[in-house]
């Protein structure tokens, strides 16, 4: 696990498409993010929750954390961006476990890839329980879009975001991925 050389944190939530968001981030990177729950309270103590609630003060996002913000709204608007020019700081997130969500930030919206397929491709193959567990570790879903990874079989198993699988699917859905809310040929 890498040193934090994190700035004091701020954070704060934004109306979407889908429901309230929550963001945390330190400088000018995105270090926590939050896919609506149905209490906005719960939201924004789910966000603090890793850093502590003294550590981190609740403020309007500008510059480049607005421009995030503004981002993340048109693409739950359907408006689609792969989001990968958002900022990280992923200093505190484990070296096996950034070398998934590096692997999963490239994969585009409307795509998927299966937890094997992942585990291939950060060198472990074999590993996709591994690769399941890092992805329900994601502090920064949807930025990084561990939605977009699916079992062998494309079901829809687990999803630790607020919502579960109702919220995968819904995310899929609005990135038009073939097999989620769009027709298909056959």
């Amino acid at each position: 696990m890498g040193v934090s050389t994190r700035l004091p944190g701020r954070a704060a939530l934004f109306d979407t498409a889908i429901g309230d968001c929550a963001i945390a981030w330190s400088g000018n990177a995105v270090f926590r993010f939050a896919l609506p729950d149905t209490d906005s309270a719960a939201l924004f103590a789910h966000i603090t929750r890793a850093v502590g609630d003294d550590s981190i003060d609740r403020t309007e996002p500008t510059g480049p954390i607005a421009e995030a913000v503004r981002g993340i709204r048109a693409h739950l608007a359907g408006e689609l961006d792969d989001l990968r020019w958002i900022p990280l700081d992923t200093s505190a997130i484990p070296d096996f476990h950034r070398r998934v969500y590096d692997v999963t930030r490239a994969i585009d919206p409307g795509h998927t890839l299966s937890y094997g397929q992942v585990a291939d491709r950060v060198g472990a193959p074999g590993a996709a329980q591994a690769v399941g567990q890092a992805l329900g570790r994601n502090p920064i879903p949807l930025i990084i879009p561990c939605h977009r990874v699916l079992a062998a079989d494309n079901a829809l198993h687990g999803f630790s975001a607020p919502g579960g699988i109702t919220t995968k699917q819904r995310l899929l859905e609005i990135e038009r991925t073939p097999g989620f809310g769009e027709p298909t040929l056959f």
